[in-house]
């Protein structure tokens, strides 16, 4: 007995140790993008495309809806925990937290938006410019609160997470309404999104960032929605194959960027974080990672249902969203984003450890 209980000591110790370290590597996760890392603050501007109600949350803290499109947890809430900052990643415009809270990690990210500021006007939410005036304001908070030399700090060793693109295709360039369909080809269109990136990385990078995660699209002509809706060029399982080879293609082109990044800027660390295989392996072979259903979403019929049309009062919402890949019809279940979380951590973002 006195041996177990002097090895749960040394385990303890260890793991303190080894959170303190993660810590002092990484002393803050600082979130950009859209839906799929925003954890809540399209709930303070006036726009239709909200979370912040039952289902969504039923499985976070407290069972608390709080403006992330999942039933618990996103990626960057993951990342910052197995940084050993804390278990989830605040919202900068959520007046439930302050500069103090900020200061361990903060989130800018708007869900509906894009690299395009045309993107942001579908939904008329925030759009990537305003964002980076958000961090503007952000760096003189902190600078004021923790004092020069240590916001500095934070600002250079802070983990960077960007993860954007998705909407620029599905919300506004494949849109009936897409004024860019008929001023770019597909190939320009990824051309223009691409250096819109570029701008952006450098924009931050001028800013102080250092250590910055690009992730790539995911294979969006599986998403529930675009099976449910979009039938042209789809296969067997009903995905979208012409979406799905559109993102691939443009993952290359952000690989490739993230390349010339590392060698243009000098002290930058920027890595690819592409989980577009992983996802699809998820969605073609969910027994393989615990799933049962992968084709529909967890709520409601799991076909169309997004935002306001996912609320409490559907009937058909699954109980157990673990047994789900989608939580609703364009975004994954707090599990998926436990998994794709989890193999950032080991094949990505170790380099940061």
């Amino acid at each position: 007995m006195a041996y177990t209980t002097l090895i749960s000591i040394i385990l303890s110790h260890f793991l303190l140790l080894t959170t303190k370290t993660l810590a002092g590597k990484v002393p803050a996760i600082i979130v950009f993008g859209d839906s799929s890392v925003d954890s809540g603050n399209n709930n303070q501007i006036s726009t239709v495309l909200k979370s912040n109600f039952e289902p969504y949350g039923r499985d976070f803290y407290d069972k608390k809806p709080t403006g992330r499109f999942c039933n618990g947890r996103i990626p960057p809430d993951f990342i910052s925990e197995a940084f050993g900052v804390r278990p989830f990643v605040p919202a900068y415009l959520d007046p439930a937290f302050s500069i103090s809270d900020f200061a361990e990690g903060v989130c800018f990210a708007s869900a509906g938006t894009g690299y395009d500021n045309a993107t942001s006007d579908v939904l008329d939410v925030i759009p990537l410019w305003k964002e980076v005036e958000y961090y503007k304001e952000y760096q003189k908070k902190l600078e004021s609160y923790a004092g020069k030399k240590k916001a500095k700090y934070i600002i250079k060793e802070s983990l960077y997470l960007i993860s954007i693109g998705t909407n620029d295709f599905l919300e506004n360039y494949y849109s009936m309404q897409s004024q860019r369909s008929s001023q770019y080809t597909e190939d320009q269109f990824q051309d223009f999104l691409l250096r819109l990136a570029q701008n952006f990385v450098h924009q931050i990078y001028h800013m102080g960032a250092r250590k910055i995660s690009l992730t790539g699209l995911p294979p969006m002509g599986c998403l529930p929605l675009e099976r449910a809706t979009n039938y042209v060029g789809g296969n067997g399982d009903g995905c979208n194959e012409k979406y799905n080879n559109v993102a691939k293609h443009f993952n290359v082109m952000l690989s490739g960027l993230v390349e010339r990044l590392n060698q243009e800027l000098p002290g930058i660390r920027v890595v690819f974080a592409d989980a577009y295989n992983l996802l699809l392996q998820m969605i073609t072979n969910p027994s393989s990672y615990g799933f049962e259903v992968s084709s529909v979403a967890c709520c409601g019929t799991g076909l169309f249902e997004m935002g306001f049309l996912c609320d409490k009062l559907s009937p058909l919402t699954c109980t157990d969203a673990n047994k789900f890949v989608f939580w609703d019809a364009f975004h994954v279940t707090d599990k998926t984003n436990h998994i794709i979380s989890d193999f950032l951590m080991e094949h990505v973002l170790d380099q940061f450890l």
